[in-house]
């Protein structure tokens, strides 16, 4: 096995260890784990070499490169990286926010649900496929529901563990309506969980992180309630 060129030399030990972490989608760290040059290459830079590399993975699997399906891959993949799945990992793209006074005098829960999850493990590099539910409770702001949409999408938009992308989500909600209370639960499918390993086509993952009076059980019960009560 090989990084850049040289030679990992891993024992089976270090194999076997590499496998369990990836099947037990264990990660340390609560940032997406990110090299300190990370964005000095261009998008055009960054697809250009992701097409000769992963035209090499394929060319390794034995496809005939030069047949009229599979030439114009290589650079498909790329652009798809770059430009759409993985958008997410360039700050950049961060959906920009305006918050706007509660002129309406509401009080209570705004709970925007179901909204759609499409992610990519980190450590298999296949889907995760599921729906985002939301609650906060305004602290004088409030803030457009397309954004909490477009929230979710920017943190799904990259190599992902679904722990990760829970808590990502709630701390940018907190930091950008100015709000401890904040609710965030997602259910998700796994491909690698379906397609590899155990095979599973039917469970699906449930994680939550609750801020603020959402600790409190009766307003997480209410949460919980409009997510997964009688639709």
């Amino acid at each position: 096995m090989k990084l850049n060129g040289t030679p990992l030399n891993l024992t089976d030990i270090e194999v076997e260890r590499i496998e369990e972490i990836g099947d037990s989608h264990a990660s340390a760290n609560l940032n997406t784990p990110m090299r300190a040059d990370a964005h000095l290459l261009s998008d055009t830079e960054k697809m250009e070499r992701i097409a000769e590399h992963f035209k090499e993975i394929m060319h390794t699997l034995g496809l005939d490169l030069t047949d009229d399906s599979l030439k114009g891959t290589p650079q498909r993949v790329a652009k798809m990286y770059v430009k759409e799945v993985f958008n997410g990992l360039n700050p950049k793209n961060r959906p920009t926010v305006k918050l706007f006074d509660n002129k309406y005098g509401y009080k209570e829960m705004l709970v925007e649900r179901d909204i759609t999850v499409h992610s990519f493990c980190e450590h298999h590099f296949v889907p995760i496929i599921g729906k985002a539910h939301i609650a906060y409770l305004n602290n004088g702001k409030v803030v457009g529901l397309s954004k909490l949409n477009r929230i979710v999408d920017h943190y799904a938009r990259r190599p992902q563990v679904q722990e990760r992308l829970t808590v990502q989500i709630a701390n940018d909600l907190k930091e950008m309506l100015h709000t401890e209370d904040i609710a965030v639960l997602v259910d998700a499918r796994h491909m690698c969980v379906s397609l590899r390993g155990i095979e599973d086509v039917a469970s699906s993952t449930l994680t939550a992180s609750y801020h603020g009076a959402f600790l409190n059980r009766e307003t997480k019960e209410e949460f919980l309630h409009y997510v997964y009560g009688k639709k």
